[in-house]
């Protein structure tokens, strides 16, 4: 199955309500026999670059077979992460294309039928993100993450109000963004201390796993870590350190579903807990990344969306979302058929 054709893609799906813009890079490969995959990241890509980036792109993988991932996984001129991340997912998908089947029954077989899908909470005031947590919570999204300020008051109050608004339906997370030193998250984490909150995920703005793991060994607070993680070096890394009880897996920061896996493997080993995030994501990243949940034990965790809801734009069917869990699509390779009319609407440039 030899790859013949790259396109690259530059797409954006409107801001909806308080929720940001949702830019991405969609990659497809296509084969000489007709058949295509598509992959997705968040390049910081302009739209005038593409046509240079495919034909290098091109040049790279013209003539390699999809089978050959791990291989693709070790070429130099596939960086950054995100850009490997989402050719390894366009090959994958091709594989599962050739195979007839949902990449979940060739990663070990889908031993999940559904996921619990862990939203983000979007608002410009208190009221609206509690009018969204509240709105969540009755539709079965029991997982919900609001994002810091960076002011240690307001921060504060958003999850008090938060816990007493829907503490006995939800189990709440804050995501620090790495917006703090090491003496405001330790202030942060004392005011906080008493909320029954999920975790604090990555509240020092050093990504380096040694001020986390001091900050750790200084509160009761439980801390997760995300921005950190790399690969699979990094969860190690996190693992001897003790710097957080939980490793929360970028697909795209750690170059793809191979290395993602092995992240999970590893936490998994050593008896933390794992969960997988796509990133922003049109539809492509996140149907990828539910085949991976799906078929691998070791992502305990609930799937991490960036939005209050899983984007599916360019799927031509929509994901099917039930109680706040989330099926798993059962089309070969990534599991949904790519809209081209939707690509070619959401098109920049």
């Amino acid at each position: 199955m030899t790859i013949n054709d790259v396109e690259l893609f530059l797409v954006e799906r409107e801001a909806i309500g308080s929720e940001p813009p949702i830019p991405s890079v969609l990659v497809r490969l296509a084969t000489k026999s007709g058949l295509e995959g598509w992959g997705e990241a968040g390049l910081a890509w302009r739209a005038s670059e593409l046509p240079a980036r495919r034909d290098i792109l091109l040049s790279i993988l013209a003539g390699r077979s999809a089978f050959d991932i791990e291989e693709l996984l070790d070429l130099e001129a596939l960086r950054p992460r995100p850009l490997q991340a989402a050719v390894e997912m366009a090959s994958w998908d091709l594989v599962g294309q050739v195979a007839g089947l949902p990449l979940c029954c060739l990663f070990g077989g889908q031993y999940r039928q559904r996921l619990p899908l862990g939203i983000r909470l979007h608002g410009a005031t208190i009221e609206q993100v509690l009018q969204l947590s509240r709105e969540m919570a009755e539709q079965g999204f029991h997982w919900q993450t609001v994002s810091a300020a960076g002011r240690l008051s307001s921060d504060e109050d958003v999850v008090t109000a938060l816990v007493e608004a829907v503490g006995d339906r939800v189990e709440l997370r804050l995501d620090g963004r790495g917006v703090y030193n090491p003496e405001q998250a330790l202030e942060l984490c004392r005011r906080i201390e008493d909320v029954p909150l999920d975790f604090l995920l990555d509240p020092l703005a050093d990504r380096r796993l040694e001020p986390l793991s001091a900050l750790r060994r200084q509160t009761t607070v439980p801390l997760a870590v995300s921005r950190a993680i790399e690969g699979p070096a990094d969860v190690m890394a996190l693992i001897r350190g003790g710097a957080a009880r939980l490793a929360i897996i970028d697909v795209q920061r750690v170059g793809g579903l191979a290395n993602a896996r092995r992240c999970g493997t590893i936490a998994q080993a050593a008896g933390i807990g794992a969960s997988l995030s796509a990133g922003p994501s049109v539809g492509i990243a996140m149907a990828a990344m539910l085949q991976l949940a799906a078929a691998t034990p070791a992502f305990t965790g609930c799937i991490e969306c960036p939005q209050h809801r899983p984007v599916d734009d360019l799927a031509i069917e929509d994901f099917e979302t039930v109680d706040g869990m989330i099926a798993v699509p059962q089309g070969p390779g990534i599991g949904i058929e790519v809209d081209r009319v939707r690509v070619e609407q959401y098109h920049v440039g």
